[in-house]
């Protein structure tokens, strides 16, 4: 038994814009700023990059410069889609022998795989991997951009030198992770108040409390006037790995210097009458594929998902979480706190783009490099830290990541959508996706429409607002419990996305993303 209403109901309604482009993200100064782009003229793929260097400063401890993730493109003209992947990697210096085990089990109910000593491969600079999002965002500016690479990120630098609102949403965000900031004198100067959370006004009253990042705002200055080549072999560089080694960690100039972001041929999944397109190999996009192909052999009927639709999808998803977890060698992180941000785009000219990035954990390694205010990743954490399994911890490898940006087409409408919260993306991609293509839901029900997840455990996760026949069927063939869709924590993934039909297009943020929204250009509306 919970406190919370079960008679309070949430909507959010879409956004639509006829001839003209949206930008549906968790945080809508991100939004923003990417519709900006758009309304000036601007492609999808320079909104999605002003958008990606945003988000890092509205919601930093989500995404930023300093983590990573993967993209998916498609191009009106071409009638074409890319897969972009900007993951990160382990540096080259890496010795897996400065990571032992501790011998003291697993790592409690986060981690549940053998526990590192000091915790050194989840909290600190020996948990930084190399970067990529810089890298990819350049990747996809070289090739599609239209704006110089300088008014992209310069929207992002006023952000921050506003400062970082600390509101409600964010004071909780921040609390929860006060104890592991506390240990970093650069995030507690930055994100703590006297080593607690920051306070914020009371019942009643208005604030406008912020968190000062002048130095996040000097650093996106010089990558907007230096160029993305900055952040990987500039002095920008020099100063990061100098203070990320200073403070133990390994990551060095050549590992920056060596990185590169990669094109990808996609994955093209044929489902129904249309096709989804997936981000390849270190993703989630190859169990999307073999969830679609599953369900694809069965037929689903009605005008809304029933009992063995959810059935279809648990089965398919277990299936392949079994290979992933197996054979992948992904690990168990679905109780971890997941540190990630999806935003889709559309454009009036019908181009789209998906893009997940991330930290991985929440605040990433908790560390921030005073010299450039960054907030640093903690991508070792995706490796497996015992040897001899597929995903075992070894210097200069690729993360495994959960990302799962996706394009799908079907009829006369195509739809950019994807998710954070770590594996409880996959099931909340698939469903959408089926939901749009086996039901022919418009976006908006799409988005408000129950899921269950099913992420790799024994237990699935339901909607207590699906019907209790439904429910019914899920206890008598799963170990299943029901929970409530809330705003903290999310027991389901947190998606956005954006559809096109004709020349209209809309956007939809997750329902109880209390800063999620979809903008549309020319919308009037101050950014934060």
């Amino acid at each position: 038994m919970d406190n919370f209403s079960n008679s309070q109901i949430t909507r959010k309604p879409v956004v639509t814009k006829v001839n003209g482009g949206i930008v549906a993200a968790q945080h809508k100064g991100g939004a923003q700023i990417g519709a900006a782009i758009l309304a000036d003229g601007g492609d999808a793929v320079d909104a999605a990059i002003a958008t990606s260097f945003a988000m890092g400063v509205l919601e930093p401890w989500m995404s930023g410069p300093a983590g990573g993730g993967a993209m998916m493109i498609y191009r009106a003209n071409e009638n074409r889609t890319y897969a972009l992947n900007f993951g990160m990697r382990s540096p080259a210096g890496l010795n897996p022998a400065d990571y032992p085990l501790s011998g003291t089990g697993k790592a409690g109910d986060l981690f549940p795989w053998s526990r590192v000593v000091d915790d050194r491969n989840q909290l600190g600079a020996t948990a930084i991997a190399v970067p990529g999002t810089v890298a990819g965002m350049e990747l996809a500016h070289d090739k599609f951009g239209t704006r110089p690479w300088r008014d992209l990120i310069l929207p992002a630098a006023g952000l921050a030198d506003k400062g970082l609102a600390v509101d409600w949403y964010a004071a909780l965000i921040i609390a929860s992770s006060t104890r592991e900031l506390a240990a970093n004198p650069a995030a507690a100067a930055v994100f703590l108040e006297d080593g607690i959370w920051p306070t914020i006004a009371g019942w009643t009253a208005l604030s406008d409390k912020r968190i000062h990042l002048a130095a996040m705002a000097q650093t996106l200055r010089r990558l907007a006037d230096r160029g993305p080549r900055e952040f990987y072999e500039g002095d920008l560089a020099a100063q990061m790995a100098a203070e990320v080694q200073d403070a133990g960690g390994c990551l060095s100039l050549d590992d920056l210097k060596s990185y590169r972001a990669t094109w990808q041929d996609p994955l093209e999944v044929p489902y129904r009458d249309g096709t989804v397109f997936a981000a390849p190999s270190l993703t989630a996009g190859d169990n999307l594929a073999e969830c679609l192909t599953m369900m694809g052999q069965q037929t689903f009927t009605g005008n809304r998902p029933t009992a063995e639709f959810y059935l279809a999808c648990i089965d398919a998803l277990k299936r392949t979480y079994h290979r992933r977890l197996g054979t992948m060698g992904d690990m168990d992180d679905s109780r971890a706190p997941t540190c990630t941000t999806h935003f889709s785009v559309v454009d009036r000219h019908g181009n789209m783009v998906a893009v997940t990035q991330t930290l991985l954990s929440i605040f990433g390694s908790k560390v921030v490099l005073p010299g450039s205010g960054l907030l640093m990743n903690n991508g070792i954490l995706w490796f497996d830290p015992e040897p001899g399994k597929p995903n075992s911890l070894a210097p200069n490898k690729r993360c495994l990541m959960n990302v799962c940006p996706a394009i799908g087409q079907i009829r006369d409408r195509r739809f950019a959508i994807g998710a954070s919260g770590g594996r409880k993306i996959l099931p909340a991609v698939l469903q959408l996706t089926s939901f749009m293509m086996d039901y022919s839901m418009s976006l908006e029900d799409a988005f408000h429409q129950p899921r269950i997840d099913s992420s790799g455990g024994d237990t699935v996760i339901a909607d207590q607002n699906l019907s209790p026949d439904i429910l019914a069927r899920l206890r008598d063939q799963h170990q299943c419990v029901t929970t409530r869709r809330t705003v903290f924590p999310y027991a389901f993934a947190c998606p956005a996305g954006v559809e096109r039909r004709g020349n209209t297009n809309q956007g939809a943020t997750e329902i109880m993303s209390p800063w999620g929204d979809a903008i549309a250009e020319n919308t009037q509306e101050e950014t934060q």
